[in-house]
């Protein structure tokens, strides 16, 4: 095969990977979020929800500890809803939604955008503008529910 012709495939068919992959990204599967959770974004009913299915190794609590609602503060994290009432407007982006973060307790409004193998997910009080965002990697897989992540 002439060298030319070998460079002109090689070129469309990184064009068509980039193509098809730009298509499957979803907001929807699992996600890694910075200190090693595992995290599945699932359908509930019409909207998304956000359920921690791994927890990071570390010593850091195993359970609610810093809910406001002292009667939950001994339910485990794993397993535990952070994410719901997220629409989806597109499979890249959701939002709408409720986020509790479990490490301070607190709820936030919230929104999230897929790009790739990234998700930007976004917390905020009122104003969008003045929220904070953090940013996930798509899991390599799916991990066994409830396990302890490496």
């Amino acid at each position: 095969m002439d060298a030319r012709i070998r460079k002109l495939l090689c070129a469309a068919l990184t064009v068509v990977s980039f193509a098809l992959h730009a298509e499957t990204a979803t907001v929807r599967g699992y996600w890694l979020e910075p200190a090693g959770t595992i995290l599945h974004i699932v359908p509930c009913k019409d909207k998304l929800c956000i359920v921690i299915v791994a927890i990071s190794v570390g010593n850091h609590p195993q359970v609610d500890v810093h809910n406001p609602n002292p009667a939950l503060r001994g339910r485990p994290l794993c397993g535990l809803r952070i994410g719901e009432g997220f629409v989806e407007s597109d499979s890249r982006h959701a939002r709408g939604g409720r986020l509790y973060d479990p490490r301070t307790g607190r709820t936030y409004d919230g929104s999230m955008t897929a790009e790739g193998h990234l998700l930007k997910l976004r917390g905020f009080v009122g104003i969008e503008l003045l929220g904070r965002t953090q940013t996930w990697t798509r899991a390599a897989s799916s991990p066994n529910p409830c396990e302890q992540s490496t």
